[in-house]
């Protein structure tokens, strides 16, 4: 049972009645709706660090979960409107988050932990994931599309130096000894710079305000 929450049964209506921290992330959600950015930074405070780890258990890759957890709550925030108080905002959030990291797997046909394991929120609640084994569909495809879009309106916002190592990394999909090849740098500074890249990443969409 999601500790977020108690379900009722009174004459065949299901009532949740929500635990204080999930009324506190409805109530920031309504203020970041309304163009409060502090709201947005207090959300990604609250559930990066969980957000994160799990995704970390999954991949097993430090630098790959950086760029999944960025994805997932750029992806949570662009939909945020959309939110339902149906369930807690953690468990839709890492709904969004594990299918995502899903969708990454299969593309690079990771060799990882099983996707049959449990993956459970930050309130230690199921998060279910859907796995399909076909390839993508046109409307996936779209979706996946959309996705890119979204990630590169945040990407050019950053500084010209920092742009071409992400679309590199993420979009060209090439590995960090490529791109050290490729822009004729030491490998330590391209994985520097991507790691500068990612906190401005970070920053861009806690506060979706400009680089300067």
């Amino acid at each position: 049972m999601d500790n977020n929450y108690i379900e009722t049964t009174d004459e065949n209506q299901e009532e949740r009645i929500f635990s204080e921290k999930a009324l506190a992330d409805f109530k920031l959600i309504d203020q970041a709706i309304a163009g409060d950015e502090k709201a947005y930074g207090e959300l990604m405070k609250r559930y990066w660090k969980p957000v994160y780890h799990t995704l970390l258990k999954m991949i097993r890759n430090t630098d790959d979960a950086d760029d999944l957890t960025i994805e997932a709550f750029a992806k949570a925030f662009k939909n945020l409107p959309r939110f339902k108080k149906d369930y807690t905002f953690s468990t839709w959030l890492f709904r969004i988050a594990t299918n995502n990291c899903i969708d990454f797997i299969r593309k690079k046909k990771l060799e990882t932990m099983s996707i049959n394991t449990s993956f459970t929120d930050d309130n230690g609640d199921p998060v279910d994931i859907d796995l399909k084994d076909s390839n993508p569909n046109p409307q996936e495809e779209a979706i996946n599309e959309q996705k890119k879009e979204l990630i590169r309106s945040i990407v050019a916002l950053l500084p010209a130096k920092y742009q071409r190592l992400v679309n590199l990394r993420y979009f060209d999909e090439l590995s960090y000894e490529e791109i050290a090849v490729e822009i004729d740098a030491p490998l330590g500074t391209v994985k520097a710079q991507l790691h500068r890249a990612r906190e401005l990443l970070y920053d861009l969409i806690k506060h979706k305000k400009d680089v300067i």
